[in-house]
């Protein structure tokens, strides 16, 4: 691992570094009570994930609870986007159950084997940890096409550019730009995504992700590359999205952005899972010290 993602880990695992953080923002309205009532929006039972010979998962149990920001972490090579492949149907678990429920009460629906559009289309999104943007198109059209994953009229529809057709292209227009405004991009609606800066760009993937209503929205490393003030405003968007009702697991390696601003950490090293619990607990988990820092961190 980097030495500056180490110099960030032992920053972020020592008590006395953050005595004067700032408190994390308030937390979703009805959040606590989808807490207490144990209910996870989406739980991994025993998944493992074997290339060939190589085991990239080995049997990683864990549950999202509905309402909260999560963080998946660890080192480099953990598992983490391997992980979150499984959760979107880019792979299939080798062994093991992925179970997802949309709505508060509802049944858990086994995604094992589902192809990608269907889980966006059961309400998981996804972003990527290196941006994936149609950079010839508009940044509105970017976000346009994740709205068309909740489109309703048919193909012959679109031929013969019906009256309901062209009402559904107004409300996809619409709802692209409501959330394009939502992440701080509506001014730049007509600009090619390849204009964008960094930053833009990370925001405008979020948006396309949103467009398609998820329940679940799954965000690989996306402070990836930012400076200070721009990770600050991502804090503040996350919580935002959190405030639209819509669960949150993060990958990232900001360790001080994880350690404010998630509920709950899973801790993945060389694919298996070897801590699960709060920031302060992980914070103060010798297993953890150990994978990020070495045996002699742990042991001091």
């Amino acid at each position: 691992m980097e030495a500056a993602t180490q110099a960030a880990m032992q920053a972020a695992l020592d008590p006395t570094t953050n005595a004067g953080a700032a408190p994390a923002p308030n937390k979703a309205p009805g959040a606590a009570a989808a807490e207490s009532a144990g209910e996870p929006i989406l739980e991994v039972r025993g998944v493992s994930k074997r290339f060939g010979g190589l085991l990239a998962l080995g049997d990683v149990d864990y549950t999202v609870p509905r309402g909260r920001i999560m963080g998946l972490i660890g080192p480099n090579g953990a598992g983490k986007t391997t992980m979150f492949n499984c959760i979107t149907g880019v792979y299939k678990p080798s062994v093991g159950d992925i179970l997802f429920r949309r709505a508060p009460g509802a049944a858990p629906v086994r995604t094992n084997g589902f192809k990608p559009e269907k889980m966006t289309a059961l309400g998981i999104a996804r972003t990527f940890q290196n941006i994936r943007l149609f950079s010839d198109l508009t940044v509105l059209d970017n976000v346009r096409i994740g709205r068309h994953a909740r489109t309703r009229q048919i193909f012959l529809g679109a031929v013969l550019r019906t009256r309901g057709q062209k009402r559904e292209e107004e409300r996809i227009v619409e709802d692209s730009m409501r959330w394009l405004d939502f992440v701080g991009l509506g001014k730049h609606a007509l600009a090619p995504a390849s204009g964008l800066a960094y930053g833009h760009q990370r925001r405008l993937e979020i948006a396309r992700a949103l467009a398609t209503e998820p329940g679940l929205l799954l965000l690989d490393e996306p402070a990836a590359g930012m400076n200070p003030q721009e990770t600050q405003m991502l804090d503040e968007l996350i919580h935002r999205i959190l405030d639209q009702g819509i669960t949150v697991v993060l990958i990232e390696h900001d360790m001080k952005l994880v350690m404010h601003i998630c509920d709950k950490l899973v801790v993945l090293d060389h694919g298996i899972k070897i801590a699960d619990g709060t920031p302060e607990e992980i914070r103060r988990d010798p297993r953890v010290v150990e994978a990020y820092l070495g045996r002699g961190a742990a042991d001091a």
